[in-house]
């Protein structure tokens, strides 16, 4: 094989993996290539919920029908979750999970099967790795190569690909110790690990050389970085890190936990002008009852003094929050509960999703199931919620000047940037190229998207 074709799927995290792998195939002499030209497709994927494991089979099927000739590779979430349900699936030829991805490429390069990587291996079916036969056959006849294991407890790191992306995700922590009732991820992630402090600033470097304006720090759960390296390791400590020994300039921090947003680290967002004022907090629910059922560790109450606390400090930052409807017990009270209290905090935008039942969670076990056409409704009166919240937001930011990253995008035929705060603005007349760290003016909103106008920093 020469050529390759990779798509993620997911989070930012699983983003971030993808960069390593198509960092590493390139490093072993593979070249990128389109979709219908490929030897070899490899989805790095996702499970988060059904939808997203559809997702996966409808693309592996739309492969195999235009390019017939290509293999698939298929890693990430749902290998490792559900590798039975992607192996019969035409042109796989490898399913290799998170327990194995990576080592991904060496397993590509070693024709001779699966020997070398699964001695030690514990598949989680129970049964013994399917071999592989030679890359140049038509059509594994004995079936995929089935790479499935225990995920360790090792953090591991590629060198950081500097692709054509403007904001590269650096992933600095993965896996999870937390048990949400809903939430597949740690089974699939394994325990929380975190990567070395000075590896992290050997990547910021590296992407800082690179010319890149703006890097993202993420991981699974990105405030547990640091609590498997020692006492004197954390989050904060991190960022304070990256801000003193680097240039880079500006940090972005991606998801993270409502009960890791203390007020030293929002003080530090504050008072930094390299750090983007953006926050996204998950949340879950506005109703104790329902978080309780979900075992999320944190009150309505303690969530909320967070929310404040930012927007005490940081009158135009960006806002946001997972929200999810229909979660098994929820009823109409909890929904107008969560509404309400949706409405009375400062949020700038919300990802919001239908509950979606995980084999093996706690969840998916409880009786009390909601009805798909219940939850939609409630998710079409959370959007119709946040709409109405972001319009506020958008109009209040007219008239000022935000720092803002040009993006590789744009819209009708002109640049976009995303501000600190958050808000991707249209530049109409402008001519700046992607990366640059410029100045917005806000001049309007336009069916409900920034425009404005640009000079340089």
């Amino acid at each position: 094989m020469s050529t390759f074709h990779i798509i993620n799927f997911g989070c930012r995290a699983s983003h971030a993996d993808g960069a390593a792998i198509k960092s590493q195939l390139m490093a072993k002499g593979l070249t990128e290539a389109g979709l219908d030209e490929s030897e070899l497709a490899v989805l790095n994927t996702c499970t988060v919920t059904a939808a997203a494991d559809a997702e996966v089979r409808q693309v592996i099927r739309r492969i195999h029908r235009s390019n017939p000739r290509c293999k698939i590779l298929v890693t990430g979430c749902y290998a490792q979750r559900a590798p039975d349900e992607l192996t019969g699936l035409p042109g796989v030829a490898w399913v290799i999970g998170n327990s194995h991805k990576h080592a991904l490429v060496n397993i590509l390069a070693d024709n001779s099967g699966s020997r070398s990587e699964s001695d030690n291996m514990q598949p989680l079916d129970g049964r013994e790795p399917v071999e592989e036969l030679p890359p140049d056959s038509e059509a594994p006849a004995v079936g995929p190569l089935v790479l499935v294991g225990e995920v360790g407890d090792t953090f591991h790191h590629a060198p950081v690909f500097a692709d054509d992306r403007t904001r590269p995700t650096l992933k600095v922590q993965d896996g999870c110790d937390a048990r949400c009732s809903f939430c597949v991820i740690p089974y699939v992630r394994g325990a929380s690990r975190s990567m070395h402090p000075d590896q992290v600033i050997n990547q910021v470097r590296e992407l800082e050389r690179s010319g890149y304006q703006e890097i993202v720090l993420s991981g699974i759960n990105l405030g547990g970085y640091g609590r498997d390296l020692g006492r004197c390791i954390n989050f904060l400590g991190l960022v304070e890190r990256i801000l003193s020994e680097t240039s880079i300039p500006r940090l972005r921090i991606s998801s993270i936990e409502p009960m890791d947003v203390s007020r030293e680290l929002i003080d530090r967002v504050a008072t930094e002008p390299r750090m983007a004022q953006h926050f996204h907090v998950p949340l879950q629910s506005g109703s104790d009852r329902v978080l309780r059922l979900m075992n999320r560790r944190y009150w309505t109450t303690q969530y909320a003094d967070r929310i404040l606390a930012i927007r005490e400090r940081m009158p135009d930052c960006g806002i946001g929050a997972d929200v999810m409807t229909g979660f098994p017990g929820e009823t109409d009270a909890d929904h107008r509960e969560s509404l309400r209290f949706i409405e009375s905090l400062p949020f700038t935008y919300l990802h919001i999703f239908p509950y979606s039942a995980r084999p093996g969670t706690p969840a998916a076990a409880r009786a009390e199931q909601v009805d798909g056409r219940r939850i939609h409704e409630r998710v079409r009166e959370m959007k119709s919620l946040i709409a109405a919240k972001r319009s506020r937001f958008l109009h209040s930011q007219i008239g000022k000047k935000l720092s803002a990253v040009v993006l590789h995008k744009t819209e009708h035929g002109f640049p976009v940037a995303l501000t600190s705060n958050y808000l991707q603005v249209s530049l109409p007349g402008a001519s700046v190229p992607p990366n640059t760290l410029i100045n917005v003016e806000i001049g309007r909103v336009d069916g409900g998207k920034p425009v404005g106008r640009a000079a340089l920093q």
